[in-house]
């Protein structure tokens, strides 16, 4: 755990775990986890875990089962639909309002992360995908300074991250959205309208692949 999270309160402690978790696909949709087991895997007390399980289902990201179970609700096309039709709302808006915030420095972060998501597509590694294409989008989104928009981007990507990794370990990480140059471009150019719309189409490509997942399995 690094420094900065050990400074938290367990609750948050426990709810940012429980997020990592459910976002890099570690607790799969459908798939019932004790309470106790993750009391026990964050090494957290049963009242700060269950603090961040009652958040976490209030956010649509995990409901629970019986006999003091939860799990990561399974996903079905319509439900998916509704989502990516949100984030195209949402996500888009959030990057041209981040352009006016960016310079130099925060490009050349960008570009790292970005560097980091290439890497991870070219060797499959979909965890270190997952990781690097969040925070890359997040990293660009928080200069938005949109703390409404902000917050339903969060739950939009909590809702339909699970639904990503399900995907990339069907299909691996060969053929992964990245218009992220584009938007790199874009960004470097200044033009807010251009990186909106390259931030949309990377955004539709990923949507794309994961409704033909579905699809294929009957959602």
């Amino acid at each position: 755990m690094n420094r900065a999270l050990s400074k938290l309160p367990d609750h948050e402690r426990a709810y940012r775990a429980l997020r990592d978790m459910i976002l890099n696909g570690e607790l799969a949709p459908g798939q019932p986890v004790t309470i106790q087991g993750l009391v026990d895997l964050l090494g957290l007390g049963m009242t700060p875990v269950r603090e961040a399980i009652r958040r976490l289902t209030s956010e649509g990201a995990l409901e629970f089962k019986g006999n003091r179970r939860v799990s990561v609700p399974n996903m079905d096309a319509a439900t998916y639909g509704e989502l990516a039709f949100a984030r195209l709302a949402v996500e888009p808006e959030l990057a041209r309002r981040a352009v006016p915030n960016l310079d130099a420095g925060r490009i050349a972060a960008l570009e790292s992360l970005d560097a980091k998501v290439d890497d991870a597509i070219a060797q499959g590694d979909v965890r270190g995908y997952l990781e690097s294409n969040r925070h890359f989008h997040v990293r660009l989104y928080e200069l938005a300074n949109a703390p409404v928009l902000m917050s339903i981007s969060n739950m939009l990507w909590l809702r339909t991250g699970p639904s990503l990794r399900v995907m990339l370990g069907r299909a691996g990480t060969a053929n992964l959205p990245d218009q992220h140059q584009e938007a790199l471009a874009a960004m470097r150019a200044g033009d807010a309208d251009a990186v909106a719309l390259a931030i949309r189409a990377d955004i539709e490509q990923g949507i794309r692949q994961v409704q033909s997942s579905l699809a294929a399995v009957g959602a």
